[in-house]
Protein backbone atom coordinates (compact mmCIF):
# COMPACT_ATOMS: atom_id res chain seq x y z
CA UNK A 1 0.00 0.00 0.00
CA UNK A 2 1.57 3.35 -1.24
CA UNK A 3 1.54 6.30 1.23
CA UNK A 4 -1.41 8.66 0.48
CA UNK A 5 0.90 12.44 0.08
CA UNK A 6 -2.97 14.48 0.11
CA UNK A 7 -6.54 13.22 2.09
CA UNK A 8 -9.13 14.56 3.88
CA UNK A 9 -10.54 12.99 7.65
CA UNK A 10 -13.96 13.37 8.49
CA UNK A 11 -15.02 12.58 11.68
CA UNK A 12 -18.98 13.10 12.75
CA UNK A 13 -19.70 14.87 16.01
CA UNK A 14 -21.79 12.39 18.51
CA UNK A 15 -24.54 12.92 21.45
CA UNK A 16 -24.13 10.53 24.74
CA UNK A 17 -26.49 8.87 27.09
CA UNK A 18 -29.49 9.84 25.44
CA UNK A 19 -30.75 10.10 29.04
CA UNK A 20 -30.60 6.76 30.54
CA UNK A 21 -27.72 5.19 28.61
CA UNK A 22 -24.56 6.94 30.73
CA UNK A 23 -21.64 5.93 29.15
CA UNK A 24 -22.63 3.87 27.18
CA UNK A 25 -25.56 4.64 24.38
CA UNK A 26 -24.17 7.15 21.77
CA UNK A 27 -25.68 8.64 18.57
CA UNK A 28 -23.55 10.02 15.88
CA UNK A 29 -24.82 13.81 14.82
CA UNK A 30 -24.42 15.77 11.37
CA UNK A 31 -21.35 18.31 12.54
CA UNK A 32 -18.10 17.17 11.55
CA UNK A 33 -14.21 17.90 12.18
CA UNK A 34 -12.25 17.84 9.14
CA UNK A 35 -9.19 17.53 8.07
CA UNK A 36 -7.21 18.23 5.26
CA UNK A 37 -3.41 16.24 5.21
CA UNK A 38 -0.83 16.37 2.94
CA UNK A 39 2.57 15.20 3.65
CA UNK A 40 5.08 17.83 4.77
CA UNK A 41 8.88 18.82 6.02
CA UNK A 42 7.36 18.94 9.32
CA UNK A 43 4.50 19.22 12.00
CA UNK A 44 1.67 21.89 11.20
CA UNK A 45 -2.08 22.72 12.59
CA UNK A 46 -3.52 25.47 10.55
CA UNK A 47 -7.48 26.80 10.85
CA UNK A 48 -9.80 29.69 10.75
CA UNK A 49 -12.07 28.17 13.11
CA UNK A 50 -11.43 30.80 15.86
CA UNK A 51 -12.31 28.06 18.42
CA UNK A 52 -9.66 25.82 17.67
CA UNK A 53 -7.14 28.60 17.16
CA UNK A 54 -6.28 28.02 20.84
CA UNK A 55 -4.51 24.75 20.17
CA UNK A 56 -1.08 24.05 19.39
CA UNK A 57 -0.03 24.66 16.07
CA UNK A 58 3.04 22.57 15.45
CA UNK A 59 2.95 18.62 16.93
CA UNK A 60 2.09 18.99 20.67
CA UNK A 61 -1.80 19.72 18.71
CA UNK A 62 -3.60 16.95 20.92
CA UNK A 63 -4.73 15.42 17.30
CA UNK A 64 -0.82 14.43 16.75
CA UNK A 65 -0.02 13.38 19.91
CA UNK A 66 -3.29 11.04 19.70
CA UNK A 67 -1.90 9.82 16.29
CA UNK A 68 1.74 9.58 17.35
CA UNK A 69 0.42 7.13 20.65
CA UNK A 70 -1.26 5.33 18.02
CA UNK A 71 1.68 4.71 15.80
CA UNK A 72 4.13 3.80 18.53
CA UNK A 73 1.91 1.21 20.17
CA UNK A 74 2.48 -0.29 16.34
CA UNK A 75 5.69 0.78 16.02
CA UNK A 76 5.78 3.48 13.58
CA UNK A 77 7.07 6.58 13.25
CA UNK A 78 4.75 8.95 11.06
CA UNK A 79 5.47 11.52 8.39
CA UNK A 80 5.10 14.60 9.42
CA UNK A 81 1.93 16.17 7.58
CA UNK A 82 0.52 19.35 7.62
CA UNK A 83 -3.13 19.67 8.43
CA UNK A 84 -5.73 22.52 8.10
CA UNK A 85 -8.47 21.96 9.74
CA UNK A 86 -12.18 23.15 10.01
CA UNK A 87 -14.98 22.10 12.70
CA UNK A 88 -18.57 22.68 13.30
CA UNK A 89 -18.72 21.11 16.39
CA UNK A 90 -18.88 23.17 19.37
CA UNK A 91 -16.01 22.69 22.57
CA UNK A 92 -17.47 21.80 25.88
CA UNK A 93 -20.79 21.38 24.77
CA UNK A 94 -21.60 17.88 25.12
CA UNK A 95 -21.53 16.82 21.65
CA UNK A 96 -18.44 14.82 21.50
CA UNK A 97 -15.35 17.28 20.15
CA UNK A 98 -12.80 15.45 22.66
CA UNK A 99 -13.78 11.86 21.21
CA UNK A 100 -13.88 13.63 17.11
CA UNK A 101 -10.61 14.67 17.82
CA UNK A 102 -9.35 11.32 19.31
CA UNK A 103 -10.94 9.57 16.43
CA UNK A 104 -9.04 12.01 13.75
CA UNK A 105 -5.65 11.23 15.23
CA UNK A 106 -6.56 7.73 15.22
CA UNK A 107 -7.22 8.22 11.60
CA UNK A 108 -4.48 10.18 10.77
CA UNK A 109 -1.99 7.37 12.39
CA UNK A 110 -3.95 4.60 10.50
CA UNK A 111 -3.71 6.55 6.94
CA UNK A 112 0.15 7.61 7.28
CA UNK A 113 1.40 5.09 9.40
CA UNK A 114 -0.41 2.65 6.83
CA UNK A 115 -1.06 0.43 9.98
CA UNK A 116 -4.22 -0.94 8.23
CA UNK A 117 -6.68 -0.64 11.92
CA UNK A 118 -10.07 -2.35 11.80
CA UNK A 119 -12.84 -0.21 13.11
CA UNK A 120 -12.20 -2.36 16.05
CA UNK A 121 -8.70 -1.55 16.61
CA UNK A 122 -9.94 2.09 16.67
CA UNK A 123 -12.56 1.61 19.37
CA UNK A 124 -10.58 -0.06 21.58
CA UNK A 125 -7.66 2.72 21.11
CA UNK A 126 -10.18 5.50 21.59
CA UNK A 127 -12.06 3.92 24.44
CA UNK A 128 -8.82 3.42 26.24
CA UNK A 129 -8.73 7.23 25.87
CA UNK A 130 -11.91 8.54 26.12
CA UNK A 131 -12.82 6.07 29.41
CA UNK A 132 -16.13 5.06 27.56
CA UNK A 133 -17.17 3.99 24.24
CA UNK A 134 -20.17 5.82 23.61
CA UNK A 135 -19.17 9.16 21.58
CA UNK A 136 -16.36 7.68 20.08
CA UNK A 137 -18.42 4.27 19.24
CA UNK A 138 -20.76 6.60 17.40
CA UNK A 139 -18.17 8.75 15.91
CA UNK A 140 -16.40 5.70 14.35
CA UNK A 141 -19.53 3.76 13.17
CA UNK A 142 -22.12 6.63 12.45
CA UNK A 143 -25.95 5.71 13.65
CA UNK A 144 -26.83 4.43 17.33
CA UNK A 145 -24.46 2.33 19.19
CA UNK A 146 -24.25 0.45 22.31
CA UNK A 147 -21.23 -0.31 24.05
CA UNK A 148 -19.46 -1.53 27.20
CA UNK A 149 -15.86 -1.11 28.38
CA UNK A 150 -14.20 -3.66 31.26
CA UNK A 151 -11.04 -5.01 32.09
CA UNK A 152 -9.55 -3.52 28.70
CA UNK A 153 -12.16 -5.23 26.75
CA UNK A 154 -14.79 -3.17 24.56
CA UNK A 155 -17.83 -4.42 23.10
CA UNK A 156 -20.51 -2.72 20.91
CA UNK A 157 -22.79 -3.02 18.91
CA UNK A 158 -24.42 -0.19 16.52
CA UNK A 159 -27.33 0.22 14.10
CA UNK A 160 -26.51 2.61 11.45
CA UNK A 161 -30.26 3.21 10.09
CA UNK A 162 -31.95 5.27 13.21
CA UNK A 163 -34.38 7.78 11.16
CA UNK A 164 -35.16 10.48 14.01
CA UNK A 165 -34.55 14.34 13.81
CA UNK A 166 -32.75 16.43 17.22
CA UNK A 167 -33.06 19.83 17.69
CA UNK A 168 -29.67 21.10 19.65
CA UNK A 169 -30.44 24.04 22.00
CA UNK A 170 -26.68 25.64 22.67
CA UNK A 171 -26.19 28.01 25.60
CA UNK A 172 -23.29 30.12 25.07
CA UNK A 173 -21.67 28.87 28.34
CA UNK A 174 -19.29 25.84 28.81
CA UNK A 175 -19.51 23.35 30.97
CA UNK A 176 -16.51 20.87 31.15
CA UNK A 177 -16.98 16.99 31.27
CA UNK A 178 -14.32 17.08 34.86
CA UNK A 179 -17.01 19.38 36.66
CA UNK A 180 -20.36 17.94 35.48
CA UNK A 181 -19.01 14.65 36.56
CA UNK A 182 -18.36 15.95 40.06
CA UNK A 183 -21.63 16.45 40.68
CA UNK A 184 -22.05 12.75 40.29
CA UNK A 185 -22.64 9.79 42.96
CA UNK A 186 -20.00 7.50 43.75
CA UNK A 187 -22.52 4.73 44.37
CA UNK A 188 -26.30 3.70 44.35
CA UNK A 189 -28.24 0.95 46.17
CA UNK A 190 -29.05 -2.18 44.27
CA UNK A 191 -32.63 -1.53 43.80
CA UNK A 192 -31.69 2.30 41.99
CA UNK A 193 -29.16 0.24 39.65
CA UNK A 194 -31.71 -1.99 38.71
CA UNK A 195 -34.38 0.42 37.93
CA UNK A 196 -31.94 2.76 36.29
CA UNK A 197 -30.40 -0.05 34.23
CA UNK A 198 -34.00 -0.96 32.98
CA UNK A 199 -34.71 2.34 31.43
CA UNK A 200 -31.76 2.02 30.11
CA UNK A 201 -32.68 -1.23 28.34
CA UNK A 202 -36.21 0.08 27.76
CA UNK A 203 -34.52 3.07 25.93
CA UNK A 204 -32.77 1.02 23.15
CA UNK A 205 -35.82 -1.17 22.74
CA UNK A 206 -38.21 1.74 22.11
CA UNK A 207 -35.48 3.44 19.59
CA UNK A 208 -35.29 0.29 17.85
CA UNK A 209 -39.18 -0.22 17.61
CA UNK A 210 -39.72 3.36 16.77
CA UNK A 211 -41.84 3.86 19.79
CA UNK A 212 -41.27 7.43 20.20
CA UNK A 213 -43.28 8.36 23.17
CA UNK A 214 -42.46 5.64 25.24
CA UNK A 215 -38.65 6.63 24.12
CA UNK A 216 -39.05 10.05 25.51
CA UNK A 217 -40.83 9.18 28.66
CA UNK A 218 -37.37 6.97 29.31
CA UNK A 219 -35.17 9.71 28.70
CA UNK A 220 -36.47 12.08 31.38
CA UNK A 221 -36.67 9.33 33.82
CA UNK A 222 -32.74 8.92 33.71
CA UNK A 223 -31.54 8.15 37.51
CA UNK A 224 -27.99 7.60 36.48
CA UNK A 225 -26.93 11.13 35.46
CA UNK A 226 -29.87 13.89 34.82
CA UNK A 227 -30.71 14.64 38.03
CA UNK A 228 -27.60 15.51 39.35
CA UNK A 229 -26.33 17.49 36.29
CA UNK A 230 -29.43 19.58 35.85
CA UNK A 231 -29.15 21.71 39.05
CA UNK A 232 -26.00 23.33 36.79
CA UNK A 233 -27.83 24.16 34.04
CA UNK A 234 -30.96 26.42 35.34
CA UNK A 235 -32.65 26.70 31.98
CA UNK A 236 -33.22 22.81 32.07
CA UNK A 237 -36.94 22.58 32.60
CA UNK A 238 -38.05 25.92 30.82
CA UNK A 239 -36.52 24.66 27.61
CA UNK A 240 -37.75 20.86 28.09
CA UNK A 241 -41.82 22.31 28.83
CA UNK A 242 -41.42 24.71 25.80
CA UNK A 243 -39.87 21.82 23.54
CA UNK A 244 -42.65 18.68 24.52
CA UNK A 245 -45.18 21.77 24.26
CA UNK A 246 -43.87 22.49 20.31
CA UNK A 247 -43.67 19.25 18.92
CA UNK A 248 -40.87 16.98 20.33
CA UNK A 249 -41.50 13.42 22.00
CA UNK A 250 -38.68 13.99 24.43
CA UNK A 251 -35.57 15.99 25.47
CA UNK A 252 -32.16 14.80 27.57
CA UNK A 253 -29.22 16.52 28.06
CA UNK A 254 -26.00 15.79 25.24
CA UNK A 255 -23.76 14.03 26.81
CA UNK A 256 -22.46 16.01 30.22
CA UNK A 257 -23.74 19.47 28.72
CA UNK A 258 -24.87 21.73 28.64
CA UNK A 259 -26.45 21.36 25.63
CA UNK A 260 -30.04 19.98 25.21
CA UNK A 261 -31.46 18.11 22.90
CA UNK A 262 -34.87 17.86 21.52
CA UNK A 263 -36.03 14.80 20.02
CA UNK A 264 -38.43 14.40 17.49
CA UNK A 265 -39.88 12.76 14.83
CA UNK A 266 -38.02 12.53 11.43
CA UNK A 267 -39.46 15.96 9.25
CA UNK A 268 -40.66 17.88 12.22
CA UNK A 269 -37.57 18.75 12.87
CA UNK A 270 -37.51 22.36 11.00
CA UNK A 271 -40.61 23.61 12.28
CA UNK A 272 -39.08 22.94 15.96
CA UNK A 273 -36.11 24.85 15.45
CA UNK A 274 -38.33 27.55 14.45
CA UNK A 275 -40.27 27.54 17.50
CA UNK A 276 -37.30 27.32 19.98
CA UNK A 277 -35.66 30.49 18.01
CA UNK A 278 -38.37 32.29 18.94
CA UNK A 279 -38.46 31.33 22.56
CA UNK A 280 -35.05 31.17 23.62
CA UNK A 281 -33.24 34.08 21.11
CA UNK A 282 -30.08 34.07 22.95
CA UNK A 283 -29.14 30.06 22.43
CA UNK A 284 -27.66 28.02 19.81
CA UNK A 285 -30.77 26.36 18.26
CA UNK A 286 -29.82 23.62 15.59
CA UNK A 287 -31.35 20.99 13.70
CA UNK A 288 -28.75 18.09 13.24
CA UNK A 289 -29.84 14.47 11.94
CA UNK A 290 -28.17 11.43 11.94
CA UNK A 291 -24.94 10.78 10.72
CA UNK A 292 -25.11 7.10 9.59
CA UNK A 293 -21.62 6.57 8.20
CA UNK A 294 -19.17 7.62 11.05
CA UNK A 295 -15.58 8.44 10.80
CA UNK A 296 -13.97 8.42 6.15
CA UNK A 297 -11.04 9.01 4.71
CA UNK A 298 -10.76 9.78 1.17
CA UNK A 299 -8.45 11.24 -1.33
CA UNK A 300 -8.55 14.63 -1.59
CA UNK A 301 -10.52 15.62 -4.44
CA UNK A 302 -12.66 18.68 -3.29
CA UNK A 303 -14.84 18.57 -6.50
CA UNK A 304 -16.22 14.25 -5.91
CA UNK A 305 -16.15 15.02 -1.87
CA UNK A 306 -18.90 18.00 -2.89
CA UNK A 307 -21.05 15.75 -5.10
CA UNK A 308 -21.18 13.15 -2.22
CA UNK A 309 -21.96 15.70 0.29
CA UNK A 310 -18.44 15.20 1.96
CA UNK A 311 -17.28 18.50 1.78
CA UNK A 312 -18.56 22.05 1.37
Amino acid sequence: MTLKERFIIQVPASTANLGPGFDSIGLAVDLYLTLEVELNDKWEFITESRELEQFPGDEQHFICQVAKQVATRYGKILHPCKVEMKSDIPLARGLGSSAAAIVAGIELADTIGNLGLTKHDKLLFATELEGHPDNAGASLFGGLVIGCYQQNQVEIVSFPTIQLEIVAVIPQEELLTKVAREVLPTTFSYNDAVQASAKANILVATLLSENWSLAGKMMEQDLFHQPFRKPLIPFYDEIQSYAKSSGAFGVALSGAGPTILCFTEDGKGTQLVQSLKQEFPMMGVKLLKIDNRGSYVCENNKDSLVKKGIYS
